[in-house]
């Protein structure tokens, strides 16, 4: 369930970032696809990296989501010019 909850996270967070910041976007579908691979890796890594203790799915699957994202649009925008 918990992979669920960082896939929906990652999701909602890929596209939130690619719609508030227009210079990551990679439109809808790739928002989203970068979203959920970052919401599943943010959702496996970030407890391990800052103790399990605070190992919430919403959070690090959407922390995941907001990273992954913008770092896939600065690469994409790097490589256009």
């Amino acid at each position: 369930m918990e992979y669920l909850i960082q896939i929906v996270a990652g999701l909602v967070t890929g596209n939130a970032t690619g719609t508030a910041a227009k210079g990551v976007s990679l439109g809808t579908v790739g928002n989203s696809i970068a979203g959920i691979v970052g919401g599943l890796a943010g959702g496996q890594l970030i407890p391990d990296m800052i103790g399990n203790g605070i190992g919430d799915a919403v959070v690090n699957g959407g922390i995941g989501g907001i990273v992954v994202t913008a770092i896939a649009g600065l690469v994409k925008n790097m490589m256009a010019k």
